[in-house]
């Protein structure tokens, strides 16, 4: 994401203080309010900076301006979008973020702190120094341009969350779905793109058993160092490879209730106690250490070591052979594609299913031509009908090199959204539709019982929900 749509999402409210004008009005902002929010001169605060007040949070009318940018620098055409349409989602933000608070849904400091030390080492690595930060922020020290990016993402944090209880277990019964589907007139039926099938067979490089024992020794050495005395949250800084947490000493923060991380990690974290420190083990990012600082509940801090084996050159170039030899007895006709995906590829999500590729945007298996990934698109665009790619490299995101081949299974035409054919797109457009208006329903209902109040010329608003009550 550029940068300024970072930068758009960061409410800095030191920005919008000002000298005093007018005294403070209570109806306005009610005391609980006044009280929470820090202002330049105790008593006063200039009220035409407000836009409105949701529950105990002040929007400003600088914040739409930052929301305007915002959607600017991510390429959104706002000529059509009004103030009034970008102060009513921001307000729907805050009624979120609220009544999260008052539902006190459970949210880790820790991993509000991973979130801002993310976000500042990206600011620090495109403007060279965190100086060049402050002073592009015209902020005076490190301390308080953390502590706003922190409130900024806390906010954001318990927005989303609140609007994940509120529709992460609709689902939609396919009688649901044929009734969305039938509701909708014949000739207002959407248009779906041509679209293909995809499957495809990987071959990984196999490491060395001398260079997974060089790594598993590494970690022991590692183990045996912070048991006598080491910081395990400098080993991490120094020699973890896991650029998601590294630069903050290997943390991450776990609730056995929203799962994160691969099974492996989670299953050795949850069976350690405080202050234990497991022995290596391996998942499919690499070898790990790791150790709960901890235990809170449900919850637990741990820090982690991740060390990748290196791949040797004759590795890749056996997988490459290993590879060509499954596509020549595939060509041969000695064996169908599917068959030779279930019994020789190496990735476990699609070897079971005949290799079939899975759209990641929605987990179907057809992929719409105008919006695949460009490269999978510029692999298969001028493929034939049971035609096979030759071996193409492939590097997964976290850099691991390994070969590929690749084969159409099936085309469709453009066309007009059909029930059978294109259900999974169907179902996904009725629980869009069940979603919305499950987060209407709660928004009504919330903003009855919320302290809300909006000003100024605001209130010449038509908003979509009821926010001049």
């Amino acid at each position: 994401m550029p940068m300024l749509a970072l930068a758009a999402n960061f409410v800095f409210s030191q920005e919008e203080k000002t000298e005093a004008k007018v005294e403070i009005i209570e109806d306005v902002i009610p005391k609980k309010i006044t009280d929470s929010v820090k202002i330049t001169t105790p008593s006063r605060i200039k009220v035409d900076g407000i836009a409105a007040v949701i529950g105990d949070y002040v929007l400003l009318e600088s914040d739409i301006d930052k929301e305007l940018i915002n959607l600017q620098t991510q390429g959104v055409n706002t000529k059509e979008i009004s103030r009034c349409q970008l102060l009513g989602k921001l307000m729907e933000d805050k009624l979120y973020a609220h009544h999260a608070i008052q539902d006190s849904l459970p949210i880790s400091d820790t991993e509000i702190n991973d979130r801002v030390d993310q976000v500042i080492q990206y600011f620090v690595q495109q403007l060279g120094s965190m100086d060049k930060v402050l002073d592009y922020y015209n902020k005076t020290n490190e301390v308080d341009f953390r502590k706003e990016v922190f409130d900024t993402q806390k906010s954001s944090k318990l927005a989303s969350d609140m609007r994940e209880k509120i529709i992460g277990e609709l689902e939609v019964t396919p009688e649901e779905v044929r009734q969305f589907f039938n509701k909708i007139p014949v000739n207002e039926r959407p248009n779906i793109g041509a679209e293909m099938e995809i499957a495809q067979i990987l071959i990984e490089p196999k490491i060395s058993e001398t260079e997974t024992q060089r790594i598993v020794n590494q970690l022991n050495t590692f183990k045996k160092e912070i048991q006598e005395g080491s910081s395990f949250a400098s080993k991490a800084i120094l020699y973890s490879q896991d650029p998601g947490s590294r630069s903050n000493g290997g943390l991450y923060s776990l609730d056995r209730k929203q799962p994160r991380m691969v099974k492996e990690f989670r299953d050795a974290a949850f069976r350690l106690q405080e202050g234990e420190i497991s022995d290596p083990f391996k998942s499919d990012f690499g070898w790990h250490i790791v150790t709960v600082d901890k235990i809170r509940g449900q919850q637990r801090d741990v820090r982690h070591i991740l060390l990748i084996p290196n791949v040797s050159n004759q590795a890749l170039l056996d997988a490459k052979k290993k590879i060509d030899s499954v596509r020549t007895l595939i060509v041969k006709g000695e064996i169908s594609f599917a068959q030779a995906a279930k019994r020789f590829s190496d990735q476990k999500e699609t070897r079971n299913n005949g290799g079939q590729l899975f759209n990641p945007v929605n987990q179907d298996t057809h992929f719409e031509l105008t919006k695949m990934d460009p490269l999978l698109y510029n692999q298969v665009r001028d493929l034939k009908d049971n035609q096979i790619t030759y071996p193409l490299i492939d590097e997964d995101d976290r850099g691991k090199k390994r070969y590929k081949i690749l084969q159409v299974t099936d085309r469709y035409e453009e066309h007009i959204a059909d029930f059978k054919q294109d259900y999974i797109k169907i179902k996904e457009l009725a629980l869009r539709e069940k979603q919305l208006k499950a987060i209407k329903k709660w928004i009504t209902e919330k903003i009855t019982d919320t302290y809300v109040k909006v000003n100024g010329d605001s209130r010449n608003c038509n908003f979509e929900n009821n926010w001049l009550k």
